[in-house]
């Protein structure tokens, strides 16, 4: 069951409602990759038609329950007025909980173009690929969606349970799953995409994440292990002494957070920059700190050794100097007795060109990116997609 401390309480909801400015120049929409429209969906909350919140929310988002739990404060919530006043809207929170509470069929249910009679298959069911598949069963395309993996979120799987349960992702996909237009094939992965084209599909959708974790580029790499495989497969590493996480964004804190869960005595993030640099929400660093989690700052790693049970992590201070951050010369020290060491500093996946009929989204065309912007990139993909096959 999902954990009610997820969402807002009615009173909550209300406050926070409330508190809009309805401003007309749209800001926080201007700023969502998406486009949805917080300033629509709150007046129609406001004036209690929460059906119509629903239309407004999923009408650019399919995924926005998802996306309202761990979108990042970087872009509605940035742009909203009512941070020059006191502080802004918690619009993704609002939105996920208008979704948790008052989502049915009939409100989440949005006008679809005739079957055109075309086929498309889309390689991949993260955020970029369900976006894509959305889009393309309401422009009228008959899909087949592929997964190598066993279920459906992509990368969405490997952010901890608690705070962001699969079965929010289940939900947001059961509003989009149409056995008339879409199959979803599991434990399905794809090696060449253009070879789809020659077995009856007329255009393939590549959105295969990132699936490589970039390299530290130092000694004693081997010892360390990638954030890909530990948040996959968390169980395989029970360490229960002193974790190390190499890394200072999102991805580093969901490896933190959950070693913490996992029962590890302390748990140490090792971060280039400032605690104001990282790539956190305030509310993922208020986590981190609630949880014990220390943060050492300004390091540089140099190397890892390896002695016995134990790992021993080389450091050194990192300075800014006119604006560019280096090393501070000899400063390098000793830090020994770690039991695991995690990289967690991003992602990287060959990047491929489009060609006529094989359209990349999502992290394997961009990069490293938030949910919203891969829902964004997959929606994207879909329209050109369309636009090749009907001009």
């Amino acid at each position: 069951m999902t954990d009610k401390k997820l969402y807002l309480t009615r009173a909550q909801l209300i406050s926070e409602l409330g508190r809009c400015l309805g401003c007309k120049s749209k800001p926080c929409m201007n700023a969502c990759p998406v486009n949805c429209n917080p300033q629509e969906f709150i007046a129609k909350a406001k004036a209690n038609d929460f059906a119509g919140a629903v239309e407004t929310i999923t009408r650019n988002n399919p995924m926005g329950q998802t996306c309202g739990l761990i979108c990042p404060d970087k872009f509605c919530m940035q742009a909203c007025t009512r941070a020059g006043i006191d502080f802004p809207i918690n619009i993704p929170r609002v939105q996920a909980t208008i979704l948790e509470k008052y989502r049915t069929a009939e409100s989440a249910a949005h006008p679809k173009l005739p079957a055109n009679g075309k086929k498309v298959a889309v390689i991949g069911a993260g955020p970029a690929g369900i976006a894509a598949t959305a889009e393309l069963s309401r422009l009228g395309y008959r899909i087949t969606l592929f997964e190598g993996f066993e279920k459906i979120g992509g990368a969405l799987n490997l952010i901890p349970d608690k705070r962001l349960p699969f079965e929010v992702i289940a939900k947001d996909w059961s509003f989009i799953d149409d056995p008339d237009m879409i199959e979803l094939r599991l434990n399905t992965p794809v090696n060449n995409p253009a070879a789809l084209l020659e077995q009856d599909f007329d255009g393939v959708i590549v959105a295969t994440g990132e699936p490589e974790g970039i390299n530290l580029g130092i000694d004693g790499e081997e010892h360390a292990v990638s954030y890909l495989d530990y948040l996959r497969h968390p169980e395989h590493y029970a360490a229960r002494g002193n974790i190390a996480v190499i890394g200072g964004g999102a991805v580093a804190t969901d490896c933190a957070l959950t070693a913490v869960n996992n029962g590890a005595e302390n748990v140490e993030m090792f971060v280039r920059r400032r605690v104001s640099d990282m790539r956190v929400t305030g509310e993922e660093r208020k986590s981190l700190l609630d949880a014990g989690v220390d943060l050492t700052t300004m390091t540089k790693i140099k190397k890892i050794g390896a002695d016995g049970d134990y790992l021993t992590l080389y450091t050194a201070k990192n300075r800014f100097n006119r604006g560019k951050l280096e090393e501070i010369p000899d400063t390098t020290i000793a830090r020994p007795g770690f039991s695991l060491i995690i990289k967690a500093i991003g992602s990287t996946a060959p990047r491929q060109p489009d060609t006529d009929r094989v359209i990349y989204a999502g992290d394997c065309k961009h990069g490293g990116s938030t949910i919203v912007e891969a829902l964004a990139s997959g929606k994207a993909a879909a329209c050109s997609l369309d636009e090749k096959l009907i001009p």
